[in-house]
């Protein structure tokens, strides 16, 4: 006679460590590729913001341009405008470009105070839903972790 084999639900406890390798390497692999695709989607993130970033900056640029050109045909306008109302002699016009000149050296320093405190408000790219991501991934694995020590007690 022979003896039946054993049911095949039940587990030898030469299989158990093996399914709790299999489970670990599998829950390490999985972790690591959730690593990667939270890097990924941080560089993605990055890059987006820091292309809009250049455009505006690009256009940004060309618009001053313009704005310059402009501003330079205004300013030797009001420096002759200048010359006109200041009081002096004949070919004395270099006063009012003189005078126009510190109207803009007032105005360039008072520029340059506001943009260094919208340099300080602003901040850099930073990849936010990716950072969200991962916190909600850290909230589920360590909610996940705690959640046998509870009942386990």
């Amino acid at each position: 006679m022979s003896v039946p084999p054993p049911p095949p639900s039940s587990e030898s406890p030469k299989e158990v460590p093996h399914n709790i390798a299999a489970a670990i390497t599998e829950v390490s692999e999985r972790a690591q590729v959730l690593v990667r695709e939270e890097i990924e989607l941080a560089k993605v993130e990055v890059t987006e913001k820091a292309t809009k970033l250049i455009k505006g900056a690009v256009v940004g640029v060309a618009a001053g341009i313009f704005v310059v050109m402009a501003l330079v045909f205004a300013l030797v306008g009001c420096a002759w405008l200048l010359y006109y109302y200041l009081p002096g002699g004949d070919f004395t016009y270099f006063w009012g470009f003189f005078a126009m000149a510190v109207i803009l050296l007032l105005l360039g320093a008072l520029a340059g105070l506001l943009a260094a405190k919208a340099v300080k408000k602003s901040s850099p790219p930073v990849p936010e839903m990716a950072i969200a991501e991962a916190k909600k991934i850290r909230e589920t694995v360590s909610s996940a972790s705690d959640t046998p020590a509870r009942t386990g007690n």
